[in-house]
């Protein structure tokens, strides 16, 4: 028995791999942030570029903000090719079977490789919840200082408004004017909500010389704070802009944009904002009916919140999936050349991420409790891994 431990052939191991992932994982996330930065910033900014508008000052700010957020993409993908490529080449160089004949087992070999990934999913967490989201929104009003639409400005979508006097306007999608899923609040002494109107559609028109918008909502139907409905046909509610400045930012980004804090309170303001009032209660089957529709809209509000909060949590994980099934199937696929192991690394991501498009798509039907999706592909990833790890260590 050795008087230490690990012993001395495991700790050159353990240190030979270790050094070998970490040279690796440098340069496959250097190379996936470099692919995906340059994919956002041409999207973000080639309308600018053509036009003459971006100057070189402004890519530069703006690769320097989008690389933590690339990082969220970039960093569990790189970690898979890692994986894939570094445990390819051990096995196919026979290192493996040469560790083995020594009596050390595929479990104690990888040891530091695994608290490797959990520290990774701590990073990627911290990227995730805090550091990317305030990235992004800092890379997008850098742009739309430049480019914006008025139009999308003065009611930004997937967001309450508050800077309406006597209004909080809320729209699920604003494409240049033309609105889907509209609810307006109307207040009472600025705080009090004495009607809610919603509409399935919307239009915005923008009137620069009066400084006024114009809120048109098609099929809108109402809900008083006393529990009375009303059907309205058309409607049409005219503000003035905000702020004198028409290019006024608004403090609260999209959901998507948002920390995981900021996630937190709007969950619990909307939850508030949209709740029922208490009188709203009555034995009538028309408006008891009316009242389910109510419950259900809300429900389908807060549940985008709720699907962004889990895939912040949820997405960090993916490292700690990743290097599970990456470690035994680099053992498996047993070849050295790069193009094989980004390959496969690219199709496994595409996996994963189809669970996260899948459950975005469904944040508003929140009868499919799509939060819960985006916690599919980590249970299928770790449990895969466990049982890939378990047969490689017995050597299956």
């Amino acid at each position: 028995m050795h008087p230490t431990w690990p012993p001395p052939n495991l700790k050159t191991l353990h240190n030979y791999l270790t050094r070998q992932v970490l040279a690796s994982l440098l340069m496959t996330v250097t190379v996936f942030t470099f692919v995906l930065m340059l994919a956002n910033v041409l999207r973000r900014i080639l309308e600018l570029l053509v036009s003459g508008e971006a100057r070189f000052g402004l890519v530069v700010e703006v690769v320097g903000y989008l690389i933590p957020f690339v990082l969220i993409f970039a960093l569990p993908m790189g970690l898979l090719t890692t994986m894939l490529l570094v445990f390819g080449r051990f096995s196919a160089d026979q290192e493996l079977t040469a560790a083995r004949a020594s009596g050390i087992s595929l479990l104690s070999l990888i040891t530091p490789v695994l608290l490797l990934s959990l520290l990774c999913c701590v990073l990627s967490a911290w990227i995730n919840m805090e550091i990317g989201p305030r990235c992004d929104v800092a890379s997008k009003n850098l742009i739309s200082g430049l480019g914006g639409e008025l139009v999308n400005m003065q009611l930004p979508e997937g967001q309450f408004i508050h800077n309406f006097p006597g209004y909080t306007f809320y729209t699920e999608k604003n494409n240049k004017g033309k609105l889907e899923n509209v609810i307006v609040l109307k207040l009472e002494n600025e705080t009090n909500v004495s009607w809610t109107l919603t509409a399935p559609t919307g239009k915005l028109e923008n009137n620069s010389t009066n400084k006024e918008i114009i809120l048109y909502l098609f099929q809108a139907r109402g809900l008083t704070s006393s529990g009375y409905f009303m059907d309205f046909k058309d409607l049409a509610i005219t503000n003035y802009y905000p702020t004198n400045d028409l290019s006024g930012k608004y403090s609260k980004p999209k959901l998507s944009d948002m920390t995981f804090w900021q996630l937190r309170d709007e969950l619990a303001y909307r939850e508030q904002e949209l709740a029922l009032p208490p009188t709203a209660a009555t034995n009538s089957v028309e408006s008891l009916a009316q009242l389910r529709v109510a419950a259900t809209q809300r429900e389908d509000l807060t549940e985008p919140v709720r699907v962004e909060m889990s895939r912040q949590i949820a997405f960090p994980f993916a490292c700690f999936g990743f290097t599970l099934v990456g470690i035994p199937l680099g053992i498996r696929v047993h070849r050295r050349e790069t193009n094989i192991g980004v390959a496969v690394a690219l199709g496994l991501v595409l996996v994963y991420y189809s669970f996260i498009i899948l459950a975005e798509s469904l944040s508003t039907r929140a009868e499919f409790a799509p939060h819960l999706i985006i916690w599919l592909p980590n249970f299928i990833f770790q449990a895969v891994g466990a049982i890939l790890l378990w047969r490689a260590n017995r050597g299956i």
